[in-house]
């Protein structure tokens, strides 16, 4: 069990943080008022305090990453015209629309010859030729030609769509790609769980309670996944706490989950920015700080909290370890969904800035594997300034 947070009041001037403050500190579990409470205080500060705290008694200074890899194999999406917030999808034989071959596949992967790749995070559109025949010969030559980097691959979406064209069950297809190789799953394509918002904003996709059910089915074939909230659209902030309640209703039930990521929207080149008025970047430095602080409080259930520093920019992740963050998005090597629909930042970050961006913080970097246990810290001290003393 972890330590109880040790909670410095001082620095909390909103009297009903302070009240939440004394539950957390003693151990009891927040309910949905207390969520939406959180969510409304003003005194972000005080709620960067509660979730330094809570974080704090989980990993101490630790500040995890990986050296990952993104690769998306295709483009070519059916729900390229329902989902509103999405500016990568292409129609099968619209301009810039593609599908990996495997070959492809494999020299994108070649970047992992290197040795310090440990994790391939595989996903893509939901493309009607790429079944399940598709991925299992991918995830079989990864694994031959790359035997250690684990495979992270598929969002619930993607399962349920190879699922639907191959008409077999979800377990089935979870089967069959884990003997494949599929080692854990990501946590992307759960977007906001209402069903008034994912009717406003990604009408035909999975539901929210389908997508609690794959993730519930791969949980207990012993696959391990993560768990994401797209937020700053259109849902409310009862939307939002509704979504965390449902995850940490199945976290209570399978203990599958293995880290919460919420993702800020983002406007640019999409219908929904355009219909919204909106441009460059949707959610505020505060509305993302809070966001990772509440799920950090909430989802007392869960170990790690990641910042997608690609959405929300290097600078502001690393504020956001004073706000219940212990995990930062690894090295990716290159990014392409979230920069198709306005993302500014690089697609890839290098150890060094990594390191630097952890250290700045003051914080203790430490490279993890994807079951988030700790490979090494025996990183080069940060160089001392030419002419320091």
């Amino acid at each position: 069990m972890p330590a109880a947070p040790q909670v410095s009041f001082d620095r909390i001037h909103d009297p009903v943080l302070r009240r939440i403050g004394e539950r957390i500190a003693a151990g009891e579990r927040l309910d949905r008022a207390d969520g939406l409470a959180l969510y409304r205080s003003g005194d972000l500060t005080g709620l960067g305090v509660l979730a330094d705290a809570a974080n704090r008694a989980k990993h101490g200074d630790v500040v995890t990453f990986a050296s990952n890899q993104h690769i998306n194999p295709t483009n070519i999406c059916v729900l390229r015209k329902t989902c509103v917030f999405c500016g990568y999808a292409r129609l099968p034989k619209e301009d810039g629309a593609y599908r990996y071959t495997l070959d492809q596949v494999l020299g994108e992967a070649a970047h992992a010859a290197d040795g310090m790749t440990r994790e391939f995070h595989i996903v893509g559109g939901l493309d009607m030729k790429a079944g399940l025949a598709y991925y299992t010969e991918m995830f079989r030559a990864l694994k031959a030609n790359f035997p250690h980097v684990h495979i992270k691959a598929l969002t619930a979406v993607e399962i349920a769509h190879i699922a639907r064209i191959e008409k077999m069950p979800w377990r089935d297809v979870l089967i069959a790609l884990k003997d494949a190789g599929l080692d854990t799953m990501p946590g992307g394509g759960a977007e906001t769980f209402s069903a008034a918002v994912r009717e406003r904003i990604s009408d035909k996709k999975l539901a929210g309670a389908e997508y609690i059910g794959v993730h519930r089915t791969a949980h207990e074939l012993g696959i391990r996944t993560n768990c994401t909230m797209l937020y700053g659209h259109v849902e409310t902030l009862d939307d939002r706490l509704e979504h965390l309640q449902m995850l940490r209703d199945l976290q209570d039930e399978t203990g599958g989950f293995l880290a919460y990521i919420p993702l800020a929207y983002h406007p640019d080149d999409n219908e929904l920015g355009r219909e919204l008025g909106r441009q460059g970047t949707a959610t505020t430095g505060w509305d993302d700080l809070r966001q990772l602080a509440v799920g950090r409080l909430f989802l007392d259930n869960f170990q790690h909290v990641k910042s997608h520093w690609i959405m929300v920019t290097p600078s502001l992740s690393q504020v956001a370890l004073h706000y219940g963050v212990n995990d930062l998005e690894g090295t990716v090597v290159r990014e392409k969904i979230y920069h198709a629909v306005g993302a500014h930042t690089p697609q890839a970050m290098s150890l060094d800035a990594i390191l630097g961006l952890i250290r700045g913080a003051g914080k203790v970097p430490a490279e993890r594997d994807s079951f988030y246990r700790i490979l090494r810290r025996d990183f080069a001290p940060e160089p001392v300034p030419a002419g320091a003393a």
